[in-house]
């Protein structure tokens, strides 16, 4: 395979697209997608001969033959879209065959598990916005000849392609300026770019062409779930690079990079993240279960496949822990910043304060001398007639302190009353008690001895 230079317009969906549609998939494949400004879904059609093989075939909806099975997939586009108008993309691509409640049931949000008009439909739909990197939809109509699957956005690993055909089986040559390198490379290798390189170490699994073929609808089955499950794991391993790297700015210690991420809002933002997620592997660890016993009463599902799906599923859970634990970290890290923004504040509530220490008092002194009355000392207001003014007005201010002491004083003083009021009750409870004791008992603990009737 020739390739000079893989080129990205996307540092995240268009790396995936670059790595593992455009440099491993030939031209028939990507000839099979469907994208146009009236139907902007990609559409994959294979046919598997039940040995190994696949082809890829035209868009039918048509089911397989003897041991043939078919797998139609409907790609949604990530967008603004409206559940709604994501239905209609669906009606437009398979309808006909299918019927109104098989799109809904595959559009709607929510878990599922069930029989739909006679086929197995599961889906794990999260209801968040589909431009989100965090909302994921897979859902998947099974038959016993055909498979029809249907996701938001692209799924890493999902697909087929043909084997030695991948990037990972190139000698490539990094491009990056920090080496020196100047993006050249030698004859018949590539130059990839240094953010897919960080693309691909972000993944936990390799590409398509390193996928078994299924031989069996049960085999794809395990595959699409399996799949499922590795985009929540790399997604994962994202949060957790990223929650590495917000740790490792915050133990530099720098003022603006601690202010920027209050101001970015960064860990509330991935408390968001982290919730979406969970639901998301809620929705597996309730759906997934319940296929794994209906696929166990199915003739045509392997046992294998029944061993496969309960690895998942544990899979699935210890994911699950995975995700609380980097909750915790993400709450750890908030409470800190937000000690430190505390702190910040004290601070400058400390230099407030330090400056209201210096100008009370001469607040005191200019609204004292200030006073529009008579009797002001050192002002040369003698006049007899107001030469109490100033006399009237401090006794006034005094009163109204007293007034203002007693109110904030009055609780406090009314809990020790109250308190005192209690403690004489019960001293004095305990005096009538001790002296009641004394008069049956006698001066010496000796019980005096009554005569006449015993008191019953």
């Amino acid at each position: 395979m020739e390739m000079n230079e893989i080129e990205q317009n996307d540092a995240g969906a268009a790396s995936a697209e670059d790595v593992d549609s455009e440099s491993s998939q030939p031209r028939s494949y990507r000839d099979n997608h469907l994208y146009s400004s009236q139907h902007p879904v990609r559409r994959k059609a294979y046919i598997f001969d039940g040995d190994g093989n696949y082809y890829n075939q035209e868009w039918s909806l048509k089911e397989g033959k003897g041991r043939e099975f078919c797998w139609y997939h409907v790609e949604l586009p990530k967008g603004k879209q409206k559940l709604s108008q994501l239905a209609q993309y669906l009606i437009d691509v398979l309808c006909p065959p299918l019927k109104l409640q098989d799109i809904l049931s595959l559009a709607s949000n929510g878990p599922f598990c069930g029989h739909v008009d006679g086929a197995l439909v599961f889906r794990v739909n999260s209801p968040g916005p589909p431009s989100s990197n965090f909302t994921f939809r897979i859902a998947a109509r099974v038959t016993e000849h055909s498979v029809i699957t249907v996701s938001l956005g692209r799924v890493p690993r999902l697909g087929f392609s043909p084997a030695n055909e991948s990037l990972l089986y190139e000698i490539p040559a990094v491009e990056s300026s920090d080496y020196g390198g100047d993006g050249v490379s030698s004859k018949g290798a590539m130059v990839i770019r240094e953010h897919v390189l960080d693309f691909l170490l972000t993944m936990n699994h390799s590409e398509e062409a390193d996928n078994p073929v299924p031989r069996s609808v049960s085999n794809l089955v395990v595959h699409i779930i399996d799949t499922h499950v590795d985009h929540l794991q790399d997604t994962v391993t994202k949060l957790e690079i990223e929650l590495d790297s917000v740790e490792f700015e915050l133990d530099r210690g720098g003022f603006d990079s601690k202010q920027q991420m209050i101001d970015d809002k960064k860990f509330p933002k991935m408390h968001l993240d982290l919730q979406r997620l969970l639901q998301v592997i809620a929705h597996s660890e309730q759906v997934f279960p319940r296929v794994k016993e209906k696929c166990s009463s199915k003739d045509w599902f392997t046992y294998e496949d029944i061993i496969a799906l309960e690895e998942l599923i544990a899979l699935i859970r210890s994911l699950k822990e995975n995700v609380r634990f980097i909750a915790n970290r993400v709450s750890a890290l908030q409470a800190g910043l937000d000690s430190w923004q505390s702190e910040q504040i004290n601070k400058k509530l400390y230099y407030l304060s330090f400056l209201s220490i210096i100008f009370l008092p001469l607040s005191i002194i200019t609204g004292v001398f200030g006073m529009n009355v008579g009797g002001v000392p050192w002002t040369g207001q003698d006049d007899p007639e107001l030469k109490d003014g100033f006399y009237n007005v401090v006794v006034i201010c005094v009163m109204m302190l007293l007034m203002v002491l007693l109110c904030f004083l009055f609780p406090g003083i009314y809990s020790h009353i109250m308190g005192w009021q209690r403690t004489r009750t019960l001293r004095r409870c305990l005096s009538i008690n001790h002296k009641s004791y004394i008069r049956r008992t006698g001066v010496g603990g000796e019980p005096i001895q009554r005569k006449g009737y015993t008191r019953i």
